[in-house]
């Protein structure tokens, strides 16, 4: 049971050091003129975040879940996760954040990982760290009560910025990486 509360204590604190990273992004971008987009999306997505993890360890703590094969697979996907959203940091730069937010000249960044696969920090971040936290915790009740939103929220994320993309990221060019 400790084992699963600190590998849960773990993935929150290394979250916030990316949630500190993000802030003082969004910061420079506020700064030298940039804009946030789809704010009540962001929120929706930090609340399902936020619940999603509480929900998940408060069913691995009434359960008294322990670290068994499901639960290793479930950490291997947050290892994963870990390692892609620090992979997407390093190649968005400054532009990176958490919320939606377009810099003054902000430009399509032209990476392979973008290009194949279209919204990564969603497909290869995200989704593997929530299941992998789902699988870790034993966690059905709240993969099935939470998760549905989750996708809602992420699909409209998506949409806003796919729109984004064309209408104000590609006009500005394109930073090949």
């Amino acid at each position: 049971m400790i084992i699963i509360i600190t590998i849960m204590l773990s993935m929150f604190f290394i979250r916030l050091v990316f949630l500190k990273l993000s802030i003082q992004n969004e910061r420079e971008i506020l700064a030298a003129g940039g804009r946030e987009y789809g704010k009540q999306v962001s929120k929706v997505i930090t609340l399902l975040h936020i619940l999603f993890y509480f929900f998940a360890l408060s069913e691995a703590l009434l359960r008294k879940v322990h670290l068994d094969i499901v639960g290793l697979w479930g950490l291997i996907l947050m290892l994963f996760s870990i390692f892609m959203l620090y992979t997407v940091t390093r190649l968005l730069g400054k532009i990176w954040t958490i919320k939606l937010m377009i810099a003054n000249n902000h430009q399509y960044v032209d990476h392979w990982l973008f290009r194949y696969i279209k919204h990564p920090n969603y497909f290869l971040n995200i989704a593997p760290e929530l299941i992998g936290v789902a699988l870790l915790c034993h966690a059905r009740y709240t993969t099935i009560l939470i998760l549905p939103f989750y996708m809602v929220a992420i699909y409209f994320r998506i949409r806003q910025e796919n729109y984004l993309i064309k209408c104000l990221i590609l006009p500005n060019g394109i930073q090949r990486k």
